[in-house]
């Protein structure tokens, strides 16, 4: 592990392609992404301003140059009524798990979304074993709200979807301020 401090910062168009490999990497070699292919950069692209253009944060944590990880948030469903109600995704790069990297972007993208005003996070985990991801969420006051059994086929098995939640700042406790 390199001793170059690790920076956290809003992502660029400029890391597209790191943010493209990371994704494929974990597409073709993990569970915590139903999809089957890997998406392009252009497709990568078009994700990242989609969130972007939204105000909602998609991260980047880097360390000496080289993109690590990435989380963003985005609406957990398009209608209108789920808009304080966001859903994340992290992934890291190969050889980067187990440094606490999917943690610090985690708590990142979290204090950012609270400051958006988003009142609820939902993590929609792929795969009831991914025990790293299940332990980031809930290091950082996640709870398991349910368990979708067998919902996805990947790697030639059935694979479960855990979701977790968690309240940001009032949560549910009061109304938004702005209920238009």
């Amino acid at each position: 592990m390199s001793h170059a401090p690790l920076l956290l910062r809003p992502s660029s168009a400029d890391d597209v392609p790191a943010l493209t490999a990371i994704y494929a990497w974990n597409v073709l070699n993990g569970t915590g992404t139903f999809e089957l292919e890997a998406p392009d950069s252009a497709e990568m692209a078009r994700r990242r301003d989609d969130v972007v253009s939204k105000g909602l944060p998609w991260l980047v944590a880097e360390r000496a140059g080289a993109v690590l990880g990435f989380a963003y948030a985005n609406h957990f469903r398009p209608r209108k009524a789920y808009r304080f109600c966001l859903e994340d995704s992290i992934y890291l790069a190969r050889g980067a798990q187990g440094q606490g990297i999917g943690k610090l972007l985690l708590a990142e993208l979290l204090a950012q979304c609270e400051a958006r005003g988003a009142r609820q996070m939902l993590a929609v985990i792929g795969d009831s074993a991914n025990a790293g991801s299940i332990g980031v969420h809930r290091a950082l006051g996640f709870e398991q709200t349910g368990i979708m059994k067998s919902a996805g086929w990947k790697f030639d098995r059935w694979l479960d979807v855990v979701v977790m939640q968690r309240a940001l700042g009032l949560g549910d406790t009061t109304a938004p301020a702005d209920r238009a």
